[in-house]
């Protein structure tokens, strides 16, 4: 229990004014034409990273701070990404990406990524304060200030990290970056069961003149002798190149026929993220959120013909609720 505590103080400390942004923000501005003209602008750099494109991840542990702690090896993959937007209600703009790979015999087959969501002036944010559980915030009106939060959800769409940043045009480079996050453990560091357990992150997204660049700086944070300890630094560089050198036809087809799954599932997370004020969602280190095996089957059973929208939405959100009621009733318990 002291270990727990311990963490928690700790990662709330960090986490002031951070994560994952839920509803629009203030109304806009239109005091001037300077205010006016950043808010499209900005609105531009966003959906500018709508698209095609061929991906190239590269994720690297730098330097070591604990003297017993030795850096893992470069890990460096790639693929396809389709980058669709699948909500702009002007102040609210969200990104789907669509991983394509080969599948069996040469096949391509379709992997739902991660989702990116980006609020103008949000009021509200959800803050990841302790192992599995994010909690719901207000922001000041002078803290969100022409400023946009970025949310990054799960293949599940479930909560996984963001922050709140303003974006920026100097020297030739259109940018945003949030303040320091806290996230929980990526798939690739969560596999190996480290030393450390969560991360404190600054993340950027710059416009390139083939696509777009996504950076992160992340501190790599565990447990030591009753502390929160940084074990090591990783920097993570994730190009986005445009390309029309492959056939994007399974991504459409697969949104074509999931999109309204989806939606459905966007709006069951949230729903239960404002009435509870927050939401705790056990990990997986395989799998990601523990809903994830679930939901992703019953889309992919949808695409294929399987089950239909209606009945397969129904069958998601009894899931949602039961491990969201479920992981709410246990975190009580323990305190």
């Amino acid at each position: 229990m002291k270990r727990r505590i311990n963490w928690m103080a700790a990662s709330l400390l960090a986490a002031i004014g951070l994560t994952l942004t839920l509803s629009a923000g203030s109304a806009m501005r239109h005091d001037g034409g300077t205010t006016q003209a950043q808010f499209e602008r900005d609105r531009q750099s966003i959906l500018a990273m709508a698209g095609i494109y061929k991906v190239r991840f590269d994720m690297r542990e730098t330097v070591a701070f604990v003297a017993d702690y030795q850096p893992i090896p470069a890990k460096i993959s790639g693929g396809h990404e389709v980058v669709k937007v699948v909500e702009d209600t002007g102040t609210t703009l969200s990104l789907q990406h669509l991983l394509v790979v080969a599948g069996d015999e040469g096949t391509p087959s379709v992997v739902k990524h991660w989702r990116q969501t980006w609020v103008y002036e949000p009021k509200e944010i959800l803050v990841y304060t302790s192992a599995n559980h994010w909690s719901l915030k207000s922001v000041p009106a002078a803290e969100r200030a022409g400023k946009w939060s970025q949310i990054v959800w799960q293949t599940d769409d479930s909560p996984r990290y963001g922050g709140i940043g303003r974006w920026i045009y100097d020297d030739g480079v259109a940018r945003w970056s949030s303040d320091a996050t806290l996230r929980p453990l990526a798939r690739r560091d969560a596999v190996r069961h480290p030393v450390y357990d969560h991360y404190l992150v600054t993340n950027r997204h710059a416009l390139t003149p083939g696509g777009w660049v996504h950076e992160q700086d992340n501190a790599k944070l565990g447990m030591r002798d009753g502390r929160t300890t940084t074990f090591v630094h990783e920097v993570v560089v994730n190009t986005y190149e445009r390309t029309s050198d492959f056939d994007v036809s399974a991504a459409d087809q697969y949104w074509d026929k999931t999109q309204d799954y989806w939606a459905a599932i966007r709006s069951e997370w949230e729903s239960i993220i404002h009435r509870n004020q927050g939401i705790t969602v056990n990990e997986e280190a395989e799998n990601g959120s523990q809903t994830g095996p679930t939901l992703m089957k019953l889309a992919t059973r949808i695409a294929s013909g399987e089950i239909e929208t209606a009945a397969a939405i129904a069958a998601a959100k009894r899931e949602i609720s039961g491990v969201a009621a479920a992981n709410t009733a246990a975190a009580a318990a323990r305190l």
